[in-house]
């Protein structure tokens, strides 16, 4: 039986991830900002619109909007995500058929993969609407701000790259550990873990 001041804190520190919850609601009011900035942008694109716009104009305006919509779709990633994997499962959204189908099924590395793959394509979106940009103004640009984009484009994209490296290391790891204590029960697991590759 465990001494009961240690069971005491472990409860504590287990019931710490409640403190969360409110930085998930807090990206609730984000969303909201989020949606705002959606209808403000595509209010402007209509308002402006005649039969003399210039496409690249169109084009530009379109991005914004899908910029707007990745980012929002990252935000409900990281909500959804993220309170069911630190704070709790969802309860209500359990047998609903709007349930999204990775659910339940994101863990932290699938959160990272998700949230590293959400900022390349936003990161492409922008680049393309700077290049778009520099099109329609004849040549007109900060190069050195573009350069920087791209630079931080690629490092998004090497990201990615490294994560995704150290998940199959690790997912391969733990099948290798997994085969080993099947082979070899009697063996204990920091053995194991030390002899395995």
């Amino acid at each position: 039986m465990s001494n009961p001041l240690e069971h005491a804190l472990e409860k504590g520190l287990f019931a710490t991830r409640w403190l969360l919850a409110p930085m998930y609601v807090g990206l609730v009011a984000g969303l909201g900002v989020v949606l705002v900035k959606f209808f403000m942008e595509l209010w402007h694109l209509i308002a402006e619109f005649s039969l003399e716009s210039e496409a690249d104009e169109i084009t530009v305006a379109i991005l914004s909007l899908i910029d707007i919509a990745l980012l929002g779709n990252l935000i409900v990633i990281v909500i959804f995500a993220g309170y069911e994997n630190f704070v709790s499962k969802m309860e209500a959204a359990e047998g609903n058929t709007d349930r999204p189908s990775w659910m339940g099924h994101v863990d932290f590395s699938g959160l990272k993969m998700k949230l590293i793959g959400s900022l390349v394509a936003i990161s492409v979106i922008l680049l393309l609407k700077d290049f778009v940009a520099l099109d329609s103004k004849g040549g007109e640009a900060d190069y050195t701000s573009i350069a920087w984009r791209i630079g931080l484009h690629f490092t998004f994209v090497l990201s990615g790259l490294l994560f995704a490296v150290m998940d199959y290391w690790g997912a391969k790891r733990q099948v290798l550990l997994a085969t080993a204590h099947d082979a070899h029960p009697d063996v204990e697991d920091a053995e194991l873990d030390r002899i395995t590759p």
